[in-house]
């Protein structure tokens, strides 16, 4: 087993838009990591909450009162590489129902082996 460094990104979708963000990511960009293809983790159904502030223009909701949606965390692998998180980040944002996706991107600061 070859240890390497990695991207680790996340991001919460609403249950029923999770094959719909799947398949867009496998679609725009390259879920590779050594000899795997389209890695993804998804967690057990939770509930994300969030309030329109004015402004926003939400897919879900009323500016100004609390939503509540049922959701997954889904996150992703990718080699440690600035263009392929580019392309991730940029496909994530294009086939995801929210204005906003909240995503979070890992990254280890010095190798750990």
């Amino acid at each position: 087993m070859r240890l390497q460094r990695v991207y680790r990104v996340a991001v919460v979708v609403p249950c029923g838009h999770v094959d719909t963000l799947l398949a867009g990511v496998r679609r725009d960009a390259a879920l590779v990591l050594d000899e795997y293809g389209d890695w993804a983790w998804l967690s057990a159904p939770g509930e994300e909450q969030f309030r329109p502030l004015p402004g926003a223009t939400p897919a879900r909701g009323t500016v100004g009162e609390i939503e509540r949606v049922p959701s997954r965390r889904v996150e992703f692998c990718i080699a440690h590489d600035e263009a392929g998180l580019s392309r991730l980040l940029a496909a994530i944002r294009a086939h995801h129902p929210w204005q906003v996706p909240a995503i979070t991107v890992d990254e280890p600061a010095r190798p750990l082996w």
